[in-house]
């Protein structure tokens, strides 16, 4: 069977040919996307109506309990730190995004576009990093970067004087580690679009006489920058909603973003859920307005596309002398995302206390932190709950979004809702989906508050989006004459779903459920907000140990997790690189 690859999903709008008889006709043929739209919109849509219905209500003890009213709205725009943390937030997500984009950028350019020496290092780097939770980054860069970090002690020794290098606990910290974050991403997702540029345009620069500088910067840039700025639009709007880095950075350091001051109103004795929905409302905005120009930058994405044929065949760009400068790079990537943070963490790990590095602390290195991860029954209750709550969510968005995407693509009668309501969690940041599940559990008819339960759904809701665009691709590349023949030889609607899509799709599939779970098994936002006594999950444990001053536990448990996460991160390298390269397997 050949699989015919489809350039962008405008294709499928285009003329198709009349269909087998396997397919429904009459009302029934509605029923599929009439159901699954009902399913759908039952998920996502009562968070939008409950959060912005719970903003209009007063507050409990207020003249207006229970009231319509605006007074949360017209406390919330008349309290001046509202406009300080919009800007703190947009500078933050600004300038994180940007550092992002180069270290990733000029990675992934090196290591698809050059012949550097060293590329599965870059790649080593950025699975690793897709296991380790971001609260463990954050942790070790907080380490490294203190007042009595090892950093600022070394420069504290070569200066001579009491100043600090970086203070970590400022705006520009925060921006640095945010930035830190991003890299592995970025890299990997522009590591496709460079991957696939055709090198004929760079080849024909350098025979005209132009340099490497020149020749990467006015073709290769331009050739990738409405990939890269997409990527960047995307990136920028996951930065607002961040939460890892302004709650264990900006909370202590008196800077408060959009995310951390949601978080403060919904913990606030009593909780102020009014106000956190009107602050949650005003978030759900500010991303739906940036999500806008996001997807009108990626509907344009393909404006510079130069792979074209099936003579296409990406060659390496040759650095000459300069390789090595290339392999530099590699090599300082990979100090900087995982060497450094990963040996802060296993410090940290292995010493009884906080200390920085030095020789005198070697001899009181031990393993007792880890003998206590390992002895204590409650870390693998963490971690079945973890592996509970991210692998149902991805097994349940994939299953609704395998179905919409299939629906959608062949343009079943009344699919068009399912995009769109496959994409309204995109407007969700994890700590507005949280404040909104926390009010849709305590209305709810059966006891969800607190259970893992609501964080199973809070994850589907969250990443089904992700299921959808994995989901979507692959079926786009299933010529649907497949389908038309088998129904044209007798197969029924199941049978060729399971014999002939479902085959097919598996590796979209296995990717978009390994990609979530990885996800899911990091996210702290949402996690942090419904987390019951019983329903805890690793990112929360992690903040809750560090937050109580017990890195060291933290550090280990941390470790621990990375190592079996890695795994998990490693299979969706494999499989990715496999669905995008199927030459590969051959």
């Amino acid at each position: 069977m050949t699989q015919t690859p489809v350039s962008s999903p405008q294709a499928a709008l285009a003329p198709r040919r009349a269909s087998g008889n396997w397919r429904a006709s009459g009302w029934s043929s509605w029923l599929p996307s009439s159901l699954l739209s009902l399913i759908l919109a039952c998920l996502v849509l009562p968070p939008i109506g409950i959060l912005i219905f719970r903003s209009l209500k007063g507050e409990r003890g207020s003249p207006t309990e229970g009231l319509l009213t605006l007074e949360n709205y017209v406390r919330l725009f008349g309290n001046p730190k509202l406009y300080e943390s919009t800007a703190n937030s947009l500078v933050f997500a600004a300038c994180a995004t940007v550092i992002s984009l180069l270290i990733g950028g000029i990675l992934a350019w090196v290591v698809e576009r050059s012949d550097a020496p060293l590329k599965k290092l870059a790649f080593f780097t950025a699975i690793v990093s897709l296991g380790t939770p971001y609260i463990l980054y954050v942790g070790a860069w907080l380490f490294l970067l203190g007042r009595a970090g090892p950093i600022n002690d070394i420069y504290r020794a070569l200066s001579g004087t009491n100043d600090l290098l970086i203070n970590v606990y400022s705006l520009g910290g925060m921006i640095l580690v945010e930035g830190f974050l991003w890299t592995p991403l970025v890299f990997l997702l522009l590591s496709t679009t460079f991957r696939r540029a055709n090198a004929e345009m760079e080849e024909a620069a350098r025979m005209a006489g132009a340099s490497v500088a020149q020749t990467v910067w006015h073709i290769s840039m331009r050739l990738a920058w409405p990939a890269i700025l997409g990527l960047g639009m995307f990136v920028f709007i996951r930065n607002v909603e961040a939460f890892d880095v302004p709650v264990l950075i900006g909370t202590p350091s008196r800077i408060s973003l959009l995310t951390t001051d949601v978080y403060v109103s919904l913990t606030h004795n009593p909780p102020q859920l009014g106000y956190a929905s009107a602050f949650s409302a005003v978030m759900l905005l500010l991303v739906a307005v940036l999500l806008y120009f996001y997807g009108r930058l990626s509907r344009h994405a393909d404006r510079y596309a130069s792979v074209t044929g099936k003579g296409f065949r990406p060659r390496p760009f040759r650095l000459g002398k300069g390789r090595w400068v290339g392999g530099a790079i590699i090599v300082l990537n990979f100090a900087l995302v995982l060497v450094i943070p990963l040996s802060a963490i296993l410090w940290n790990s292995l010493t009884p206390y906080v200390r920085s590095f030095s020789l005198a602390g070697l001899g009181a290195l031990s393993l007792e932190h880890y003998r206590a991860v390992f002895q204590e029954g409650h870390y693998l209750s963490l971690a079945l709950n973890t592996v509970i709550a991210s692998a149902g969510a991805a097994t349940a968005a994939l299953l609704l979004t395998v179905a919409a995407g299939w629906l959608s693509v062949r343009r079943w009668p009344g699919s068009q809702l399912l995009d769109q309501l496959t994409s309204v969690p995109l407007v969700f940041p994890g700590i507005v989906l949280g404040t909104a599940l926390i009010q849709v559990a305590l209305n709810a008819p059966v006891p969800l508050y607190g259970s893992l339960w609501l964080i199973m759904i809070a994850f589907l809701i969250r990443y089904m989006p992700y299921g959808m665009r994995y989901a979507y691709a692959g079926v786009m590349q299933i010529h649907r004459e497949l389908e038309e023949a088998a129904g044209v030889a007798g197969a029924t609607q199941p049978g060729l779903l399971r014999r002939i899509v479902l085959p097919l799709l598996s590796p979209a599939i296995i990717s978009g459920w390994l990609f979530i779970f990885l996800l899911g098994a990091k996210e702290l936002s949402l996690a942090i907000l419904l987390a019951g006594p019983d329903s805890q999950t690793m990112a929360v444990a992690m903040f809750d140990q560090w937050s109580n001053g017990q890195s060291g536990e933290a550090s280990a448990l941390g470790m621990v997790w990375t190592c079996v996460m890695t795994l998990f991160a490693s299979l969706f390298y494999y499989v990715s690189e496999h669905q995008s390269n199927p030459e590969k397997s051959t």
